[in-house]
């Protein structure tokens, strides 16, 4: 049987290396720096996102034995990340990844859906109606949808709405949603 028995003074010197002399090499310190206008732009973007903040957290309801949610990421850096599922009877009927970012002419609601290319709608308008909050997001084109719209309602509720014209008629769908606490499920009762 070989055996590999190190010298004395052959550990001493691996020791020495593995301790000491890192401390000794000239390497300049390390700093992350992002230029000033990459700051600017992050910050502009933060407050652009902010009256949206609100959605953080999981949203959900259902209506034809449908429930869907939507789960929220806070806003993070300027971008905020969301997704939804629709299930029916157990089974996935819908999913999609959702985000929230400011774009040089505005915020953009972007949803890729089920595997789908990504459709990007701008804010259009923010407005209230009594005490809700009405945040609507619009993209041009015949595809449905047209409009997305978030109302969001006294005591917890989201009203989330896909609107526009559907083979040359109106067509509008509402997803009343309730805040639910992400780990359990449970409505949270504001």
């Amino acid at each position: 049987m070989h055996r590999n028995i190190a010298r004395p003074g052959a550990c001493a010197m691996l020791l020495f290396m593995a301790l000491v002399a890192p401390g000794l090499a000239q390497t300049p310190p390390v700093t992350e720096q992002k230029p000033a206008a990459a700051t600017d732009t992050n910050a502009a973007g933060n407050a652009l996102l902010t009256p949206l903040a609100w959605l953080e957290g999981c949203w959900g309801g259902s209506v034809n034995k449908r429930e869907f949610r939507e789960h929220w990421l806070p806003l993070h850096g300027d971008v905020m990340v969301g997704a939804g599922q629709t299930v029916r009877q157990g089974k996935t009927l819908d999913y999609e990844y959702l985000r929230l970012e400011p774009r040089a002419d505005g915020v953009y609601y972007i949803a890729a859906s089920s595997g789908q290319k990504e459709t990007s709608f701008r804010l259009t308008g923010k407005t209230t109606d009594g005490p809700d909050e009405i945040f609507t997001f619009e993209r041009s084109g015949d595809e449905f949808p047209q409009r997305i719209i978030y109302r969001r309602a006294t005591e917890g509720w989201l009203y989330a709405h896909v609107e526009g014209k559907l083979q040359g008629q109106d067509k509008r769908v509402i997803y009343p949603m309730r805040q639910l606490d992400c780990r359990t499920g449970e409505f949270i009762h504001k």
